[in-house]
């Protein structure tokens, strides 16, 4: 059985996610992935929060260097009090330059610099919910201060689960040892990628926290693949053509290249990031092949796709995004996807 999460398109604002989020309650998902890149992550996740009684809501994965760990705390504890415990703070780093160029934010060394803002996080937790002193002194952040007028006080479910979203192999082992889940990238949810590479990683990550066998028991891990699926194959065929356009943008990335590696496919990764500096767009999707696209896109109609990820991905998560239809006609034949997907063995 499989908790299934809706996936928000990144360019949804906070007009469209208050809807959004109902629709996605209303056809059975679990929860709810809100991104963080065009529109701010923490206002929508309140609006899907606020617009939803029982849908869980994670960001996917929220910046954290541009935001100080106080002001995220704050934003975070508010969420889960107003939504009775239905919050999950996601964090990821981005890359560098738009650290830097685009935030004009600190980028010092990012894994033990995520590592930290979790454990401040945590450290601000327990001052909020025991009214403990705050005293977290590391390399990166220093929090010590923190008055009791400022401190919004005790909340009902104060377990708020810190999700990471992890890329390379030290980024992956410190979310195993310090987060309470993690989120794929879409390059990085193949099957083949997360049992040989993945897991092992989070398995060094668990070994070094304080109960191995718990952190392994306990632990969140959201597989994000793209997904073609549709309520035909004319639907699926052209969700299929739309996702090989996104994996060549994704792939010009040099950061995203391990997978290729893994599969033989290093070559492709060079030849998309020279038709990003030549300016060379539109050719991008004839360099991922139709190998490429059956190796990191499940597809199949809405009738099938719920088999097809099971046989993909059962035996290594119970957690899984699903995309919702563009078209709210589709609803219903994609609610028995997800039925037939959260029922799974």
């Amino acid at each position: 059985m499989f908790t299934v999460y809706a996936a928000t398109p990144e360019d949804m604002g906070p007009g469209d996610i208050g809807a959004h989020a109902r629709r996605a309650e209303s056809m059975g998902f679990d929860g709810l992935q809100v991104p963080d890149a065009i529109h701010d992550g923490l206002l929508l996740a309140a609006m899907a929060l606020a617009s939803t009684t029982r849908l869980k809501v994670f960001t996917g994965v929220l910046l954290a260097f541009p935001r100080s760990p106080m002001t995220t705390a704050i934003a975070a504890w508010d969420l889960q009090k107003m939504s009775g415990g239905r919050f999950m703070l996601g964090l990821g780093t981005q890359v560098k330059a738009n650290i830097i160029k685009r935030y004009s934010a600190r980028w010092d060394s990012p894994v033990p610099q995520l590592r930290e803002y979790m454990q401040a996080l945590r450290a601000i937790f327990q001052c909020f919910q025991n009214g403990d002193p705050l005293n977290f002194v590391g390399e990166h952040y220093q929090l010590t201060k923190l008055q009791p007028f400022f401190n919004p006080g005790p909340i009902d479910h104060p377990e708020l689960p810190l999700i990471g979203g992890a890329v390379g192999p030290a980024m992956t082992r410190m979310v195993g040892r310090i987060a309470d889940g993690m989120v794929t990238h879409p390059t990085n949810t193949p099957p083949r990628y997360i049992r040989e590479v993945c897991l092992p990683r989070l398995q060094a990550g668990f070994e070094q926290s304080d109960d191995p066998e718990a952190k392994a028991n306990s632990f969140r891990l959201i597989l994000a693949p793209l997904t073609a699926t549709g309520k035909d194959e004319a639907s699926v065929d052209k969700e299929w053509e739309k996702l090989r356009q996104m994996l060549g943008f994704l792939y010009s990335t040099p950061a995203y290249w391990p997978s290729l590696e893994l599969f033989g496919w290093a070559d492709k990764g060079q030849q998309l990031l020279d038709m990003t500096r030549n300016n060379d767009w539109q050719r991008m999707p004839e360099i991922v092949s139709d190998d490429m696209l059956n190796e990191f896109v499940p597809r199949g109609s809405y009738a099938s796709i719920a088999s097809e990820l099971a046989a993909r991905y059962s035996g290594l998560s119970k957690h899984i995004t699903f995309p919702m239809p563009d078209d709210p006609a589709d609803d219903a034949a994609a609610a028995t996807a997800i039925a037939a997907l959260k029922g799974q063995d």
